[in-house]
């Protein structure tokens, strides 16, 4: 079996004058809650049972800061992919976009993480999962939370729906 981690990055802080909303950097809040990511990632009994992932991350500063402080150097992933395609403060990014980066990095026979924005990641999860959490449709897509789908073994990744099998959300 191998999986599909979403990650929607951690709290960042508001853009200061004169600074884009691609340059916004991780809020104290959001370096703990990399703590706590990086906890799971790192147990068995938690992320790290669903690795090693090859990873695509938006290249915008704060799902940089996330999965460096989350994921990098840890045995979850094995290799990781910046992409310009799914920063979504330069036009939408639809869920379908996403799916399309992540069918080109996809080595169809290892798991696959995305640390990307809401709220192309709501969109993502809603559309693959065969049953959306009540707490993501009535609260939406939490600051670094991480929801994990079962994937088909040997088959590349593509619209179709997917199992829940667990999620980690950070304080």
């Amino acid at each position: 079996m191998r999986y599909l981690t979403i990650v929607r990055h951690a709290k960042a802080t508001p853009a200061r004058a004169g600074q884009s909303d691609y340059e916004r950097t991780l809020s104290d809040r959001g370096i703990r809650q990399c703590v706590q990511l990086r906890s799971w990632a790192l147990d068995n009994d938690a992320l790290a049972r669903f690795g090693p992932t090859t990873a695509l991350v938006s290249s915008a500063a704060r799902t940089r800061e996330t999965y460096a402080r989350s994921f990098d150097g840890t045995p979850f992933v094995a290799q990781c992919h910046y992409s310009d395609l799914i920063y979504n403060g330069a036009r939408d990014v639809s869920a379908e976009d996403i799916l399309i980066d992540l069918a080109s990095i996809d080595p169809v026979h290892s798991s696959l993480l995305v640390v990307a924005h809401n709220p192309s990641v709501l969109e993502l999860l809603v559309l693959l999962a065969k049953k959306t959490p009540k707490s993501i449709l009535r609260d939406g897509y939490p600051l670094a939370g991480a929801y994990v789908l079962a994937l088909e073994e040997n088959a590349q990744i593509g619209l179709g729906t997917y199992e829940l099998v667990d999620s980690c959300v950070p304080d």
